[in-house]
């Protein structure tokens, strides 16, 4: 499970006086926790999709922490985030290129027949699915819309 290869690669890190990537696991092994408690509780173990969903999270909050850090002026902090961005992401799965991405939503709206900009929320049902974990929601969402516009 991916939860307890965290947990081994927290104990690594903290042997190796990794500070950085302890810290990381620490904030990602709590987050997968506080999941796991807002699901069902106690008794609640969570799945590694569950993990994946977790971590894609916390990177999507280090990229908005990114932007923002950048615009404020603040580069010092935008690089320690995009360290812990780093680090986490190693625990996702390869993202798929845009243009391949692009393929299967242009199939996806052809396999659905004629569809319109009103029937978004349609397409975006088939299509996520197909591209969840593999492409970002707003990138998905993108080029749904590209598609539909054409």
């Amino acid at each position: 499970m991916l939860k307890q290869q965290l947990r081994d690669e927290l104990k690594s890190s903290m042997l190796a006086k990794d500070e950085l990537r302890t810290s990381v696991l620490r904030m990602l092994i709590s987050a997968i926790t506080y999941y796991e408690i807002q699901k069902g509780g106690a008794g609640y173990e969570a799945t590694d999709e569950d993990v994946l969903a977790v971590i894609d999270k916390q990177v999507k909050q280090r990229k908005d922490s990114i932007e923002q850090f950048e615009k404020a002026g603040r580069p010092e902090l935008a690089e320690k985030e995009k360290k812990e961005m780093d680090i986490l992401s190693k625990y996702l799965p390869e993202q798929m290129s845009e243009d391949d991405a692009r393929k299967i939503v242009e199939e996806t709206v052809a396999g659905l027949g004629n569809v319109t900009m009103a029937d978004m929320g349609k397409v975006m049902g088939a299509v996520m699915p197909k591209l969840k974990g593999k492409v970002d929601g707003n990138t998905v969402s993108k080029l749904v819309k590209d598609t539909l516009t054409k």
